[in-house]
């Protein structure tokens, strides 16, 4: 039997004075699933959380928790009704309250005993055993972000909201943060929200993850989904690293120049990419083998139009032997790795990251291999 969603949007509109800021939302989450709302600022991701919360009212559509209706245009269950934790980016701590006492606060109905046997478990989930008597000033920011959660998973709430939970943090403590947190609610079966702007983090933290654009969910998906078969050109030039690049279809395989198959080719200034079913309408390909494409119905290609193909740094590997050549325009090395932007013949710029051994000058040219496991095509009349 399918497990019931702790939490559940269908159709979701939220306005601001007649200013819609937030469309047709829907998805839903289960016991122990992390999620996360990815996009921008001014995106309408946190006007959503808040209205989850209880602290926004929406003008159309439904949010159900725990199974119970609790927003639409004439329901606004109060915040504390809804039976979930909410998590700030400030920490929203108590100074003058022990780590103990705020973790302890919203455990009025406990016995002291019982409080205290609760306070202790929590400290402990969160790594912070043994710091109950100190104080928020006594300890590091990251600490206190424990703390925060540690307080908001001591009622034992399935569902979790969490508004830029991390951003006040450093990026390696906010990934790191992200992905023990994850382990730590799927341990409890708390399912949970996280609203951000940064990629990595909910990489880090999401089994799916729904990105919005001008207040529109445009995918919900899981992380690798969105990254290698985008269903919207915002999400295939928001999520990762990536670059378009000009192609033509051709549907004649004698306008190709190295077709040996008789599938469909889109040409770009790479070279030809075999793509199958072209007669269909299509969208993107995702293909293990550049020769066997399977692609979705969003988009009709015609024969010799105009179209953008997206080229991921993972598509790129260094060679200097290949005839495929590029020139080194922009180079930042990052530890492991080194960032370049390299420059085609016909101008065109694509991403690459290189294994630092890999170090090329500025200007040099450089010979390239592709290893194009997921190719993905749009109209070149889709406005980025």
């Amino acid at each position: 039997m399918s497990q019931s969603p702790i939490l559940e949007l269908q159709q979701v509109e939220c306005r601001h004075d007649n200013h819609v800021v937030v469309q047709s939302v829907g998805f839903s989450l289960k016991a122990g699933e992390s999620a996360c709302l990815l996009g921008p600022s001014g995106c309408g991701k946190t006007t959503l959380l808040r209205a989850i919360a209880g602290l926004e009212p929406i003008y159309n559509g439904e949010i159900n928790i725990h199974g119970n209706l609790c927003s639409s245009a004439q329901i606004q269950t109060p915040p504390d009704k809804r039976h979930l934790g909410l998590v700030f980016q400030d920490h929203a701590l108590f100074p003058h309250l022990s780590i103990a006492d705020n973790v302890a606060f919203g455990l009025r109905k406990l016995s002291r005993k019982s409080k205290a046997r609760r306070v202790e478990e929590c400290l402990e989930l969160v790594g912070l055993e043994g710091l109950g008597e100190r104080f928020p000033h006594q300890i590091s920011g990251g600490q206190q972000q424990r703390v925060a959660l540690a307080r908001t998973i001591a009622p034992k709430p399935k569902l979790i909201l969490l508004d830029e939970a991390f951003s006040s943090l450093d990026t390696h403590l906010r990934r790191s943060l992200a992905r023990e947190l994850k382990e730590l609610l799927k341990s409890q079966g708390i399912a949970s929200l996280l609203v951000t702007h940064d990629q990595q983090e909910a990489f880090a933290m999401a089994d799916y993850i729904g990105v919005m654009h001008r207040g529109e969910l445009l995918q919900w998906d899981t992380p690798y989904n969105l990254y290698h078969q985008p269903n919207d050109p915002q999400i295939a030039s928001f999520i990762g690293d990536g670059h378009f690049i000009s192609g033509v279809i051709h549907k004649d395989m004698s306008q190709a120049e190295h077709s040996s198959d008789d599938v469909p080719m889109v040409t770009t200034a790479l070279g030809d990419f075999p793509i199958a079913n072209l007669t269909n309408n299509l969208g993107k390909a995702s293909c293990k083998d550049p020769l066997h494409c399977t692609h979705n119905h969003q988009y009709h290609f015609s024969d010799h139009e105009q179209v953008l193909v997206l080229m991921r740094p993972d598509d790129i590997t260094p060679n200097p032997s290949s005839s495929l050549r590029a020139k080194v325009v922009h180079k930042v090395f990052r530890g492991a790795i080194i960032e370049y932007e390299l420059e085609l013949a016909n101008k065109e710029t694509l991403k690459a990251l290189f294994a630092s051994h890999h170090d090329y000058p500025l200007t040099q040219d450089i010979g390239l291999d592709l290893d194009v496991q997921h190719l993905i095509v749009y109209p070149n009349k889709i406005q980025l």
